[in-house]
């Protein structure tokens, strides 16, 4: 459909970093049984701003497709779109950022509603030498997978650091907070 655009491209170079290279996406590691992979990620709680930053960044570039992990023309090769798809603008085929960051690759990402900074959302985007954020978060949803039932455990319990967790007792988030530390 034609050649990404910098400030977009930029976004699926920091996606396919995080993806081959963060060791902290294990909570959402799934086994699959596929011809060309045998685990992926899936539902992983990509924050707010980076959904929102893609999207903006892409709207205007165009795709033929809103699942890119399958379904490519590969007849010469290189992935082609699928003949009879027509190339419309990322802003069409993805209404919202939450589309964009959910269906791009087949929902393994979810669309947080928790904020860069929360500790309850994968930051694509951070800067290393504050150190990386993202470890906490795993170390999070490992701790909820273990204690949550199974249909909750990947519920964002906190989606505002300021209102939500301002209402748990202190000694609660003190005991939380070295309980995540032990589990490091």
């Amino acid at each position: 459909c034609g050649v990404m655009p910098p400030a977009c491209k930029r976004h699926f170079i920091q996606d396919a970093c995080l993806y081959e290279c963060s060791p902290n996406l294990g909570p959402w590691i799934q086994q699959v049984d596929s011809s060309w992979r045998r685990e992926r990620i899936l539902h992983v709680p990509l924050c707010q701003e980076d959904c929102h930053e893609w999207w903006e960044d892409c709207k205007d570039f165009v795709t033929c497709k809103e699942d890119w992990h399958k379904g490519w023309n590969w007849a010469t090769g290189t992935n082609r779109c699928p003949w009879g798809s027509i190339c419309r603008p990322f802003k069409e085929v993805f209404p919202q950022p939450k589309d964009l960051c959910e269906k791009i690759w087949s929902h393994s990402y979810r669309y947080s509603r928790a904020r860069r900074g929360s500790g309850r959302c994968i930051q694509m985007w951070f800067d290393p030498a504050r150190g990386n954020p993202n470890v906490a978060v795993a170390k999070y949803y490992a701790w909820r997978r273990r204690v949550a039932s199974p249909a909750t455990w990947m519920d964002d319990l906190a989606p505002e650091m300021g209102t939500a967790a301002s209402a748990l007792p202190g000694s609660y988030l003190l005991l939380l907070g070295l309980q995540l530390l032990l589990l490091g």
